[in-house]
């Protein structure tokens, strides 16, 4: 296993997190998996014993229910195996049952710490934006948890641009602790990240951790041309998440994620795996599974080294088209270009 800093922090996460997403099966999320504790102790032991050490979960998956099944597995482990969580989404049927105010995300994350069975949160995260609570309001509860011990590192996830500079730039006003990381959906057939949030992340020094990073399992080569929907797949369970709107793009990219791999004597997976740890700022892909056998055959990601060959061509078929002001400055601006434009300009066009 690798492992990498994370943003500007001295925390090393391992390239490739454990997701608890299945653990619970309660409500919608019995659409991917129903891993109980025996199936979930199973699976967490195969990650540790390849060297995984951040296992991220949410008080939402399963309304709770993953985060229990985490808190008994890990209660005989070693505590040095870091946790991420998350609050925010609707978790009742309550006014303040979501949101990120104050009141809602101490009181998320001391029930997050019951059910965790932990006295701290290693990173915790707003799981989304909430534009009817005053940002300050949001840092400082934040600022408060890290104060009180009860977490130590605040990150965001599925923020826009301008999102997380409004909440980095309350941070330095107020003296509050920042966000340090951000957790993404980010994947060669979803590269929108490339326009504001990886060079963001480039120029604040915040961490990526990548959520869903073979697209739902759309990039694990399962799914075809020929085959769109793999039997037992989630998709075939109805789910529909991430949205895809070039199902042509998506096969093209597919076809040569399997060409790459071919040659490479891997699967398509962990092509699509290795390219994204090739990308700016990234510090750990958070991958799922419902057996042993897909989580060790991602740990392969790790260990595979991409030719430039492979970079080039995955590039080119994926590569997302340049929005207004980006293509402006890519005619007029590249000479004075800084680092965190440099570092996604190769890759644009």
């Amino acid at each position: 296993m690798e492992y990498r800093t994370l943003g500007r922090t001295g925390l090393k996460v391992s390239t490739l997190a454990m997701g608890t997403f299945s653990f619970g099966g309660r409500g919608p999320f019995g659409a991917i998996a129903s891993q109980d504790v025996p199936d979930a102790a199973r699976l967490i032991d195969c990650c540790t014993d390849h060297g995984v050490n951040l296992i991220d979960t949410a008080n939402m998956y399963s309304t709770g229910l993953s985060e229990e099944i985490v808190g008994e597995v890990l209660a005989d482990r070693s505590p040095d195996l870091l946790i991420s969580s998350k609050a925010r989404m609707r978790i009742g049927d309550g006014p303040n049952d979501e949101g990120a105010s104050r009141w809602h995300l101490i009181r998320e994350c001391e029930r997050s710490l019951k059910r965790l069975r932990r006295d701290h949160i290693d990173i915790y995260h707003i799981h989304e934006w909430d534009g009817q609570t005053p940002v300050e309001e949001t840092m400082e509860a934040l600022d408060t948890l890290i104060r009180q011990g009860k977490i130590r590192y605040a990150g965001c996830s599925n923020y826009t641009g301008w999102q997380i500079m409004k909440s980095l730039m309350a941070s330095e006003r107020c003296n509050f602790q920042r966000f340090v990381t951000q957790q993404i959906h980010y994947t060669l057939e979803a590269r929108e990240a490339e326009y504001e949030l990886l060079p963001l992340s480039v120029d604040q020094g915040v961490g990526v951790t990548v959520w869903s990073p073979l697209a739902a399992g759309l990039l694990s080569g399962k799914h075809t041309r020929k085959q769109p929907v793999a039997p037992e797949s989630r998709q075939d369970r109805g789910w529909s998440e991430p949205p895809i709107r070039d199902y042509d793009r998506l096969w093209n990219i597919v076809d040569v994620l399997t060409d790459i791999a071919i040659a490479h004597e891997v699967e398509a997976a962990q092509v699509a795996l290795a390219w994204t740890l090739t990308r700016p700022a990234v510090a750990s892909l958070i991958v799922g599974g419902t057996s042993v056998a897909q989580f060790q055959n991602n740990f392969r990601a790790v260990s595979l080294t991409l030719s430039a060959d492979d970079l080039s061509r995955l590039d080119a078929v994926s590569r997302p088209a340049q929005v207004y002001p980006l293509w402006h400055q890519q005619q007029f601006a590249s000479p004075r270009f800084g680092t965190a434009e440099l570092a996604l300009a190769s890759s644009s066009t």
